[in-house]
């Protein structure tokens, strides 16, 4: 389970990643879990802390930053599948301060003997995720 930061408690999130959003790398509350924050600091342990990032390359601007996105996610997912049931993801990027965001940069190539745009994408700062666990 993926929790997110909002006021005073925690809240479970589904990874929303969408090139076409004005923050790309967006979480969406799923409603199924909400732990005050001091709940969190007292019951929990820190066990592991996580960076995420990834890059993607290709002529097509919003088909590689969604690549990018996928290839993000994907890893996201596959960190959450590996933990066991008493342990939670927790996003440790503060909104406003250190949230991921996806950079570009933009190359002309001569390919043909034409000349085309080539895209280079990657997340920066990269998506930090904690791994706790309940205590017992």
């Amino acid at each position: 389970m993926i929790l997110k930061r909002y006021g005073t408690s925690y809240q479970s999130v589904d990874p929303n990643f969408d090139s076409k959003a004005l923050n790309e790398v967006g979480f969406r509350r799923d409603q199924e879990l909400t732990i005050p924050v001091a709940e969190l600091q007292s019951g929990y342990e820190h066990v592991a802390s996580h960076e995420l990032s990834a890059e993607a390359e290709g002529h097509v601007q919003d088909h590689t930053e969604q690549l990018l996105l996928n290839r993000l996610e994907a890893r996201l997912l596959e960190l959450e599948g590996g933990l066991g049931g008493e342990h939670v993801l927790v996003l440790e990027n503060g909104d406003g301060k250190d949230y991921p965001k996806t950079r570009q940069e933009i190359r002309t190539v001569v390919e043909g003997g034409e000349n085309r745009l080539h895209f280079h994408y990657k997340v920066s700062p990269p998506l930090r995720m904690g791994v706790y666990r309940k205590k017992e």
